[in-house]
Order: C-alpha cells, then sequence, then structure tokens
C-alpha cells in the first residue's frame, strides 16, 4: 500500500502508556532509559501472539491494532501479569507499571500510520486505567463479557478530552486482584463475627480459620489463573523468576528448543540468541531422562514460519521451548515458553533479568525448573552439575558466543574467526574451561573443512581438551573431544570407549559422541553396537546432514549397501555442502553393487559440483571408459589421502601396491587408516598375512 492509499477497516486499538516514566527521566535518566527498554522487551514478544501488529511507539507508550477485542483484551491481561510478576520484590525505584486503554472502532491506515476514532477514544481512555490496570470501552465490553474470565467494573462517568460522544467504560478486574480483594472480604467477615461476640474460647480457632480461608482464596484465584489455557507468559525480575504454567495433557520426555528471537535490535548481537539456544540444547542434554533435539536440526527452524506442532512433529518431541533474548550492555533479558506440542498450548513459562556474567547459571535454573514443571527424574549427579555454576566476565561471554556461532557456520574463514574469539575469550578468563573445548572442537573440525594439518590439529586438540577438564570435567563435549582425539589418533580404542560412555552419561543428546562412538564399534567389529549408536545421533539431531552422513558410513562398513545409500541421500539433501563427503562413498556402493555406470554418473555430478571443467569431465570419462573405476581414479593421487589410494588400488586387484600404502598409513599414523580397514573395497586383502599384521598392530584385534 503506497503512501497516499487509504485503507479503512473495524479493529481493536490498544494504547498502553508506562506510569511515571516522564518524572523518573527527570531524576535518573540512566535509570528511566534502562527500564524503558526493559518494557519494550517485555512487551514486544507479547503482541503477535493475540495476533496484535504494533502500529508504532510514541516515547514510551505503545500503539497496537488487534483483530478482534478479545485478543486485546487477552494481550491486556498477559501484560499485566507479566509485569505483576516482574515487579514482585523489585525497588519501587525500578517498578514497571502501566496504563492500558483498549476500544474498538473504525479506523484508518495511511502512510504506514493509523488514525480515526478507534485510536482517538483508546488513548483517552487509557490514563482512567490505572497503574497495573485496563481501562476498556462499551463497545468492548459488550463483545468480551461472556468469552473472558473476569469481571468489570463500571467506572464513573467522566468526560473524555476531545470526545463528543458520551460511553460507559470500564475496568478489567484482574484474576489476581479478585482473588486478594475476596482473600480480604472473608477475612473482615470472620473478624465481625468475632467482634459479634464470639466465645473466648472459640476466637483463636476462628482467627486461624479466616487466615486459611483468605489464603486457600488467593490460592484457588490464582491456581485459576496460572492454570487456564491462555496463561503462557511472564516477565523478567531481579529476584527469583516466578514460572507460570498450566496443566500438561501428557507426558513430556523430549523437546526441542526453537531458535531464540532476538530483541537487541542489533544485527550484530546475533551470536548471543544463537549463542544461548545452543547452549540451552546443551544444557538440558546433560538430563538424561530428557531427549533433547541438537542445534544442527533446531537452527534450520530460524525465522521460520512453521507452526510450533509442525516443528514438534518434524522432530519428533513431545515440547517446544521457545522465547526470546535481549542483550542491554552487561545484562540479558531471557523469557521463555514450554509449548505442549499435542494441544499447541503454553503449559509453562518464565523469565529472566540477569547480568551477563550469569549466562550458564540462568541455563542451569532453566533446565531445572523445566524438569521439575515436567516432573523428569533428575540424578542427584545431574543435580549437583545444574547447581554448580561459576561467573563469567561479560567481555570472555561475548567472546566464547561470537566463537560458538562462527564454529557452526563449517568454512575455512569462520573457523578462522572462531578460533580467534575463543582465545580471547580464554585470555580474558585462563579458567574458562568451555573456551578451551571450543578451541579444540575447532582444531578437529578445521581437518575437514579447512585443510588443517592432521597431526598438529589433533596434537593442539588434545592439550586444549585436557586443559578444558582439567578445569571442568564435567563437559560433555570435552570427553566427547578427547574420546575422538584417542580413537582417532592415538588407536586407543579402549581409552577412547571410556571416554565416549561418560560423554553420553553426562549429554545423552549430543549427537557427536553418538557418531564419532559408532565409527569406532565399527572398526572393532561391534557392528549392531555401532549401528545402534549411529541411529542415535539421528533420532537425537534428525535433521543433521553430518549425523545421516556418519549413519551412510556405519551402514557401508556394514556391508548394509541400501541403507547407506538412503543415508547418504538424506545427508546431501540436508545438507548439499557434504557433496564430496557423500557422493564418494556412493560411487563405490554402486560399484560393489555392480552398477559401475552408476557409479561414474554419481562421482561426475561431484565433481561438476565442485566446479571441475568441461575438459576434466571428459578426461575422466574416457578413462572410464578405458578402464573402468580403475581408470576413473587414476593419475588422480592429489584427490585422496594414501588410505584412499590404498582403496583405489585395492578396488583395481593391486594388492601389493595397496598393502605397501597401507603400511605406510601406518608408519605415519595416518588419521583415516583407523576407519578405513573396514571398508569393503579391502575384502580381498582380509586373508593377507600383511593385512592381518596390520590390524593387529593398529589394535582392532587382540
Amino acid at each position: 500500500m503506497s503512501d497516499s492509499t487509504e485503507q479503512r477497516k473495524l479493529a481493536a486499538i490498544m494504547f498502553t502508556d508506562m506510569v511515571g516514566y516522564s518524572a523518573l527521566s527527570q531524576r535518573n535518566e540512566k535509570l528511566a532509559q534502562e527500564l524503558l527498554e526493559e518494557h519494550r522487551a517485555l512487551l514486544r514478544p507479547l503482541f503477535p501472539r493475540f495476533n496484535g501488529t504494533e502500529i508504532k511507539t510514541i516515547g514510551d507508550a505503545f500503539l497496537v491494532e488487534f483483530y478482534s477485542a478479545l485478543e486485546a483484551a487477552q494481550c491486556g491481561i498477559e501484560i499485566q501479569r507479566a509485569l505483576a510478576h516482574r515487579n514482585h520484590d523489585v525497588a519501587a525505584e525500578r517498578r514497571i507499571e502501566i496504563k492500558i486503554g483498549i476500544h474498538i472502532g473504525d479506523v484508518v491506515h495511511r502512510g504506514g500510520d493509523v488514525y480515526g476514532d478507534g485510536v482517538n477514544i483508546a488513548s483517552r481512555i487509557e490514563p482512567l486505567a490505572g497503574a497495573g490496570g485496563i481501562c476498556v470501552s462499551m463497545d468492548v465490553e459488550r463483545q468480551i463479557r461472556n468469552a473472558l474470565e473476569a469481571r468489570f467494573e463500571k467506572l464513573a462517568p467522566t468526560e473524555l478530552k476531545n470526545i463528543s460522544v458520551t460511553m460507559d467504560l470500564f475496568r478489567i478486574v484482574l484474576p489476581w486482584e479478585e482473588a486478594k480483594a475476596e482473600g480480604k472480604r472473608q477475612k473482615e467477615k470472620t473478624g465481625a463475627e468475632v467482634g459479634r461476640g464470639v466465645p473466648p474460647n472459640r476466637t483463636g480457632l476462628l482467627k486461624l480459620a479466616a487466615v486459611a480461608v483468605a489464603v486457600v482464596v488467593l490460592a484457588v484465584g490464582l491456581g485459576w489463573w496460572f492454570t487456564r489455557p491462555n496463561g503462557n507468559s511472564t516477565a523478567p525480575t531481579n529476584a527469583a523468576p516466578v514460572a507460570v504454567r498450566s496443566a500438561v495433557s501428557g507426558r513430556i520426555t523430549s523437546l526441542a528448543v526453537k531458535p531464540l528471537d532476538d530483541f537487541s535490535g542489533d544485527t550484530n548481537q546475533a551470536f548471543f540468541s544463537d549463542g544461548m539456544t545452543e547452549a540451552l540444547c546443551a544444557t538440558l542434554g546433560n538430563i538424561s531422562a530428557l531427549s533433547v533435539r541438537g542445534r544442527s536440526s533446531v537452527m534450520r527452524y530460524k525465522n521460520s514460519p512453521k507452526s510450533i506442532p509442525e516443528m514438534a512433529k518434524e522432530l519428533n518431541v513431545d515440547a517446544i521451548l521457545e522465547g526470546s533474548v535481549q542483550r542491554l550492555t552487561n545484562r540479558m533479558l531471557v523469557t521463555v515458553q514450554l509449548v505442549e506440542a499435542a494441544t499447541d498450548r503454553h503449559v509453562w513459562a518464565t523469565n529472566y533479568n540477569r547480568d551477563l556474567s550469569d549466562f550458564f547459571a540462568v541455563q542451569n535454573e532453566l533446565a531445572l525448573a523445566i524438569a521439575n514443571e515436567i516432573k523428569i527424574q533428575i540424578s542427584p549427579e545431574e543435580r549437583a552439575r545444574l547447581t554448580k555454576t561459576r561467573p563469567v566476565p561479560a567481555a570472555a561471554q561475548e567472546a566464547y558466543l561470537k566463537g560458538r556461532f562462527f564454529w557452526s557456520e563449517r568454512n575455512a574463514s569462520s573457523l578462522a574467526n572462531a578460533s580467534a574469539y575463543f582465545k580471547e575469550a580464554i585470555r580474558i578468563d585462563p579458567n574458562y574451561a568451555a573456551a578451551y573445548a571450543g578451541l579444540a572442537d575447532v582444531r578437529v573440525v578445521s581437518i575437514a573443512y579447512a585443510d588443517a594439518n592432521i597431526k598438529e590439529a589433533y596434537t593442539k586438540a588434545k592439550i586444549e581438551v585436557q586443559k578444558a577438564l582439567a578445569l571442568d570435567d564435567t563437559q560433555a563435549e570435552a570427553h566427547a573431544g578427547l574420546a575422538n582425539i584417542k580413537m582417532g589418533f592415538d588407536w586407543d580404542f579402549a581409552g577412547a570407549e571410556a571416554e565416549f560412555k561418560r560423554a553420553i552419561a553426562l549429554n545423552p543428546s549430543y549427537a557427536p559422541a553418538h557418531y564419532w562412538y559408532a565409527l569406532g564399534l565399527v572398526a572393532a567389529k561391534r557392528d549392531s553396537e555401532a549401528e545402534a549408536e549411529a541411529q542415535r545421533a539421528v533420532e537425537v539431531d534428525p535433521l543433521s546432514g553430518i549425523a545421516h552422513l556418519h549413519r551412510g558410513w556405519i551402514e557401508y562398513y556394514c556391508r548394509r549397501h541400501d541403507q547407506s545409500l538412503a543415508a547418504f541421500e538424506q545427508a546431501l539433501v540436508l545438507n548439499p555442502g557434504l557433496n564430496v563427503k557423500a557422493r564418494v562413498w556412493m560411487g563405490w556402493i554402486y560399484d560393489q553393487k555392480g552398477m559401475p555406470e552408476k557409479a561414474f554418473a554419481t562421482w561426475q555430478a561431484m565433481f561438476a559440483a565442485l566446479g571441475r571443467s568441461a575438459e576434466e569431465a571428459a578426461a575422466r570419462e574416457k578413462d572410464f571408459k578405458a578402464s573402468g573405476i580403475a581408470g576413473y581414479w587414476a593419475n588422480r593421487e592429489n584427490e585422496w589421502n594414501l588410505s584412499g589410494i590404498a582403496l583405489i588400488y585395492a578396488n583395481a586387484g593391486k594388492k601389493k601396491e595397496a598393502l605397501e600404502l597401507l603400511e605406510k598409513c601406518y608408519q605415519e599414523k595416518e588419521v583415516g587408516i583407523y576407519y578405513w580397514l573396514r571398508d569393503p573395497a579391502f575384502d580381498d586383502l582380509r586373508s593377507e598375512p600383511r593385512f592381518m599384521e596390520l590390524i593387529r598392530k593398529i589394535g582392532f584385534e587382540k
């Protein structure tokens, strides 16, 4: 719609205004600005939940449009409830109180703004709401009185400035106000009975009864409010957060964290919301009785229009944790809601307004709160880990989150940035265990994605991961990293297996621990266990191309070729960047299935995706037609490490050359040999004494 176009329609308009903001600005401008930003961060996530559209902010006021009067009123109640919780035990000067006015009427959209009587009346009745209140027009009250579980108080007749039409106005009696009022009435009634001549020996009992009645009424009133279907949000508090809940229909044993919305208003802060999302996945995964989906899967839903039930179905979980995060200088505002997938209802919510150094503490508190809410059993060891927190300087925290943000992008440039940020975090806080583990992760991943020197990368990674464990031996990522190094570089499968089991015990939902462990198991010829671990990795991170890629490798080594092809295909669908890693093995499978033409086409597609020239493709086709698969790969040894070249020789029937290369791999401690020796292409070598001796020396078989 152009600026000159007008659109007229009937809409419900909400006007909000902070109480005492102007006076506070004169006394303490910095505090006023801080509370204003917090107020905006708290309210904005609530509008869209009730189909509200923010039209504009006017200083400390919001103008919001809704499709219906009911949704506007429900949103208003949610806002006041959230602020009531936020203000619990907060110093008077730091309280945030607002007045809300709601009217339904004719409005005109023009030039990105809204005009008309609907707007004018809403703005005029808002001051009559009082601090923490909601004032609605007669038109709104008439539409919602039979749909909203609340009582209305009619206000005394009041003239509205510049509004010529007389109208009745109502104040919504909020549920917690109703409960408190009922408790007070019961107490006054009981006191009156005592004053009318209650025998002395019964006075004490009646006083106790009065208190009990008041408490029960208040509890029932609050319980009614917190268990109603639309009770779904609270606001931050500087004290302990107050959770809001409603009844859970079924048992929740699995969940996913939807990428948290970023309300910082700064695109440079995207690392913070993504970092919080990843950290929540990891922390919740520390609860063994709860299956939590991995970061690779959930990040696919960042800015996704899909509904909660759709997301839950695709991830096969019982519930979704959604919310938002905002960073304000060295503070963070975190709002989260647990949504039951089966009913699409918010069953629990809480908020935090905390110092940035409490980043890990907030995650741990959230994990414990959620486990308690859904009645998930937590072992004493898990509870001890989740209650043990260590403050981290804000600058180190920021560097760490940036490191994780870039690490997840998986390319040479981003990994270099990740390394620099992890090192910066360690410089600021030399005892930051998570930063050492992150740096070790960068080293290992850089082998595959940045052509890092294998021996140098693993050697440095081992030092860093051991440092991380020395500082904090409860990190699943660090144990899994050490296990991967022990297995792939030290060829110490016994030591690796112990570390893998420890990592999985600490975080059963950490997918890399499962698929790396699967590789070790398949190398040790424990195929059924390997397949189970590979499948578990896919279950906890179902939309991770890497998890499906590893499952493809495991199925391939187990000689289950059709299942392997399906896994590789799925990996490519989820992550086209795995072109080489998937298609190489797909080609070998087609060749072993007696389908060389299909193998050739698969490899040609791989090279085409890499941007190879037409001349290169023609040369490969000529070689293929001349001498089959062996000819296709001939004279292209730079495409492979030594293990891969040995595999090509073995596939071509050149046993002597293959064995010589494998022995060279052993001498140089090449990483790949640990897994490659289970490759079906080496099956014709397994009766060779030199091959059997190599297997024994590497430690596959005792």
